[in-house]
């Protein structure tokens, strides 16, 4: 029997009073006592996307609330454009591509911030464009985009912004209305510290002009089903009760924290392991646009990366995350979002130092968690 410690960019660790929640007793979603969970889940969920705007619960992965904002902004031969900077950015042309939707790829190189420029010169060489789609945090890659200047580059065009905020949302700073950003999308089981099973979306109303003219099909996913439920404090669908209920708890938790107590947590992390990095003469993957949700790290040469991760969880219960794609085994990721802290930290440096000196890595011991905890002290 081991210890288990879960250091991925979701799920995330769950707090007791998430998993205290989710074993209450079922009660039903069409009566008064599920409404007031209803109505302070979303003045919560405002709080954390930093909006006035209307925001939805599906119940989907983030990647259900990423086909939501596509089938109900758009409609076939649309022009839009699509940011790919990792497998999550390259997910935004599938699914647009999927609804016939024709998208002006703007690619990154893996490991790198779009520059947002490049964004305003294709709007401005494109008008027809009705949608600029982009991620905060890049999960495959550990890299953070700036959304705040992008947003400034989109907002004054016919074009929306919507946002990729699944592993970003309550980890890092996001101001949905401040940074005009009019659709941003996100998930259950990553810096809101639930399971998978919930997804989100905030409209603006610049957004909703679009809904009201999208000709896409849809039917589970339509945001004017959801919104007219809104009006009776209600669901089109069944929601999923006990997920939404826990969430409650997850949102009460980080209101009691406060959002820039929360950022600031997420941050003293990502720096910790990144000092690691250095310690040990490891390479950030990430260097000039490394994001506090996720650090991700060159494997070392001769170090087989998908066994160091397989290593690290079924020996010593440790679980980080490997490399997704192209990056496959030549990158680890190790997570610092939701409810994880500084001890969290620790074990899994402790364990990583002892399986890179397992696998032949030359290095001297100790070194990796001697740096994280003279982070952790100076604070």
């Amino acid at each position: 029997m081991k210890k288990s410690y879960l250091l991925t960019p979701g799920p995330t660790p769950l707090p007791p009073q998430v998993c205290e929640a989710m074993a209450r007793p079922i009660i039903h979603h069409r009566t008064p006592q599920f409404q007031l969970i209803l109505k302070e889940v979303t003045e919560g969920l405002k709080y954390v996307f930093q909006t006035k705007n209307d925001v939805f619960v599906f119940v989907s992965s983030g990647t259900g609330a990423m086909e939501a904002a596509v089938a109900n902004l758009l409609s076939p031969g649309d022009a839009v454009i699509t940011v790919e900077g990792g497998k999550f950015g390259e997910r935004w042309t599938q699914i647009c591509q999927a609804y016939g939707i024709n998208t002006e790829v703007i690619k990154v190189q893996w490991g790198e911030a779009v520059a947002p420029h490049k964004i305003e010169e294709k709007l401005n060489n494109a008008r027809r464009i009705k949608a600029v789609f982009t991620t905060l945090c890049e999960t495959s890659t550990g890299a953070v985009n700036d959304i705040a200047a992008i947003g400034k580059a989109v907002k004054d065009t016919n074009a929306v912004l919507v946002v990729d905020a699944i592993s970003g949302l309550g980890a890092i700073d996001l101001e949905t209305d401040a940074w005009f950003c009019d659709v941003v999308v996100s998930g259950s089981q990553k810096g809101l510290m639930l399971p998978p099973g919930l997804g989100f979306i905030s409209v603006s109303q610049k957004a909703w002009k679009l809904i009201e003219s999208s000709r896409c099909p849809r039917y589970y996913f339509d945001l004017k089903a959801a919104k007219k439920a809104w009006e009776s404090t209600d669901t089109p669908f069944t929601p999923a009760i006990t997920l939404i209920i826990a969430l409650c708890e997850s949102l009460k938790m980080i209101k009691q924290d406060g959002l820039e107590n929360v950022f600031l947590r997420h941050k003293k992390m990502a720096d910790a392991t990144r000092l690691v990095v250095k310690a040990l003469g490891l390479e950030l993957f990430a260097p000039t646009c490394a994001s506090d949700v996720v650090t991700a790290i060159k494997v070392p040469q001769g170090i087989d990366g998908e066994k160091l991760v397989k290593t690290m969880r079924d020996t010593y219960g440790v679980t980080i995350a490997g490399g997704q794609a192209e990056l496959k085994g030549k990158v680890f990721r190790i997570a610092h979002i939701g409810f994880i802290e500084e001890s969290d930290i620790i074990a899994c440096i402790s364990c990583l130092e002892k399986v890179l000196h397992q696998m032949g890595y030359k290095f001297e011991l100790g070194q990796g968690v001697k740096a994280a905890e003279e982070a952790f002290l100076k604070g």
